[in-house]
């Protein structure tokens, strides 16, 4: 082929190259244009799913705000239902305490003739023990110092018949609520009430001769006759009630006059120790039914009332604790034994180590054989060594 001939075939070639190119171009716009509108309405959809999740967000605020709004709402009245509620149960209370039920006063007063009657045809007689023991206070064989809690005065205690480990407290000498630990540990780690269980009683309690005896606490109520009161601590419910048979009374401790009855329990049973104006110099003794609460029998001991702090009584023998005004050693220096066994002359006398102030009260366990203590907010647990009357 000749030159002439090539030169004939290049325009052709050329303007074969130039349509595929336009061809090419064509295409590569429609793609284009095809992907711009996919593009368009990607955009389009992503700016209306944003508006509709935009709105939902904004409609969700506005209802957890308004249910924000409605709990606060609820929240406030039932704190006002509860402070209703609550000042309405000592409305209550208030009503029981001064318009008790006749039918009730009426009975109660018909026992207390009764065991006043009964009481005294027995009183001073010697005692028949119901048990063996025999043990007296040779002396305090350790004193420990668990920890300060509370007011200057107040109680603390276990179940002095009961095999419960725990620990219940008064605090101060006039309340109407209970603080109960599980055990002694939770007691001398804990240092707020916060940590405790709390009881809360039907009728406010006065003094520190209060008594935890089987399963149940015995305390001592003021309105007018003084009354002990029987609740049962499993089911929180009063068992019985009974004013005590005594006229007249005054504070049993001469250096603690916020106590007019002192409840004890040691071997044989429950005791009252008591004061009243017919022998305000000394003090009296009265064995209780822990069941019916009522008087088995009444004595005059001759213990004094001037300068006493406490006092307790094991098997069957009252011993009175002795202090002074400006607070020294404390010691028992007066003991009197309902079975005549041991004379007043013969016990010892039996010294305490030396504390912070003076005993607000005195609780013995006859279980453990020890005694717990209150002194100027300090609980103290004093171990006694015992022996046996006849070695006295």
């Amino acid at each position: 082929m000749g030159p002439w001939r090539c030169l004939l075939l290049l325009p052709l070639l050329s303007a074969a190259l130039r349509a595929q190119q336009q061809q090419f171009m064509e295409y590569v716009e429609r793609r284009l244009t095809l992907l711009e509108e996919r593009i368009s309405q990607w955009h389009d959809q992503s700016s209306r799913y944003s508006t509709e999740l935009r709105d939902f967000k904004n409609q969700v605020l506005g209802m957890l705000e308004t249910a924000e709004k409605e709990r606060e709402a609820m929240r406030l009245e039932a704190e006002s239902a509860a402070v209703r509620v609550d000042r309405l149960e000592r409305e209550v209370d208030y009503l029981e305490t001064q318009n008790p039920a006749p039918p009730c006063v009426e009975v109660d007063e018909m026992l207390m003739e009764k065991q006043v009657a009964t009481a005294k045809q027995r009183k001073n007689e010697k005692y028949t023990k119901l048990t063996d023991c025999s043990d007296t206070i040779a002396s305090i064989r350790a004193m420990k110092i668990l920890k300060r809690f509370g007011s200057t005065a107040g109680l603390w205690t276990k179940d002095a018949a009961g095999n419960s480990e725990k620990i219940y407290v008064f605090d101060g000498t006039a309340n109407d609520t209970v603080y109960v630990f599980p055990r002694m540990r939770e007691f001398t780690l804990f240092s707020a009430t916060r940590k405790a269980a709390r009881i809360k009683l039907p009728y406010p309690w006065v003094g520190t001769g209060h008594l935890i005896y089987d399963g149940h606490l015995y305390y001592i109520r003021q309105q007018g006759p003084f009354q002990v009161i029987k609740f049962n601590l499993a089911n929180k419910t009063v068992v019985d009630s009974s004013v005590f048979p005594a006229e007249e009374q005054i504070p049993v401790f001469g250096l603690s006059p916020f106590t007019y009855i002192e409840l004890a329990a040691d071997e044989e049973g429950l005791w009252a120790i008591y004061a009243t104006k017919e022998d305000e110099k000394n003090i009296c003794l009265a064995k209780l039914d822990p069941t019916s609460l009522d008087i088995e029998q009444m004595w005059d001991t001759p213990c004094p009332r001037e300068n006493a702090e406490g006092a307790f009584v094991v098997c069957g023998a009252l011993h009175v604790v002795y202090n002074t005004r400006l607070p020294s050693r404390a010691r028992v220096q007066c003991v009197f034994d309902v079975s005549g066994t041991l004379s007043p002359e013969d016990a010892s006398l039996v010294y305490f180590p030396k504390r912070y102030g003076s005993h607000s009260s005195m609780k013995y366990s006859p279980r453990e054989r020890q005694i717990y203590a209150w002194d100027d907010g300090y609980q103290i647990i004093y171990r006694m060594e015992m022996k046996k009357k006849l070695e006295v």
